[in-house]
């Protein structure tokens, strides 16, 4: 177990080596001087934890890690940190704001001065996978859709509804002056009744005089024709 975690601690520091970059401090085109930009170098750049800021100077110089109070009036009595020897490797171990200066009277006053500013890590997050699961929260489950039940098995065979068959009216049910009733002679006699309920001739008998009356007649004025004649 502890071959274990030793060559796990080894291999990240490896990775973490592998991974570092060395910063020149003012370079390519300047250095650790008056004459160089410095904050404006260092704007330009970014550090992250394991990165490497490598200090290139002459002997009239050196390189002081201040508090963020004497970097800002340049005061070097108080450095935390102080190197010399033309060439300084300092690695920035953990995030946050570093200063540093240099220590020779009137130097960091005329720029010799440089903030850096360390991120947390030079390692991009990871991508999301396309074939990453949802949550467990966001997964709908699926309810298994119930079949639709058979119409002939709950409900019995229903025949289908047949027209009523028309049949013809009987004589009976048929309208008196319909051509049934046609065949039927009416009676010509109808009885008068007086006023004083008492039945009279038939009204066909006084017809019939007055027919023959007219026949009478005719036969009389055809024999005086005959006569004239």
């Amino acid at each position: 177990m502890l071959r274990t975690l030793m060559s796990l601690a080894i291999s990240a520091t490896l990775i973490n080596l592998a991974m570092a970059a060395n910063y020149v401090v003012g370079g390519p085109n300047g250095g650790w001087d008056t004459t160089t930009s410095l904050q404006t170098w260092a704007s330009s750049q970014s550090f992250s934890v394991g990165d490497n800021l490598i200090f290139q100077y002459a002997p009239n110089h050196d390189v002081l890690e201040v508090s963020k109070a004497d970097y800002d009036s340049c005061q070097a009595s108080n450095a935390i940190q102080s190197y010399n020897g033309g060439a300084t490797t300092i690695p920035l171990s953990s995030p946050g704001n570093r200063y540093f200066i240099c220590g020779t009277m009137g130097h960091c006053s005329q720029g010799m001065k440089v903030e850096i500013d360390t991120l947390a890590s030079s390692a991009a997050p990871p991508a999301s996978s396309p074939s990453a699961e949802p949550p467990a929260s966001l997964v709908t489950p699926l309810v298994p859709t119930p079949a639709p039940e058979s119409t002939s098995a709950s409900s019995p065979t229903q025949a289908p509804e047949s027209n009523p068959t028309m049949l013809p009216p009987s004589p009976s049910d048929l309208p008196l002056d319909g051509p049934a009733s046609s065949s039927i002679i009416p009676s010509t006699e109808s009885t008068r009744t007086s006023s004083t309920g008492s039945s009279t001739e038939p009204a066909s008998s006084s017809a019939h005089k007055g027919s023959s009356l007219v026949s009478i007649l005719m036969g009389f004025s055809f024999v005086m024709m005959m006569l004239q004649a």
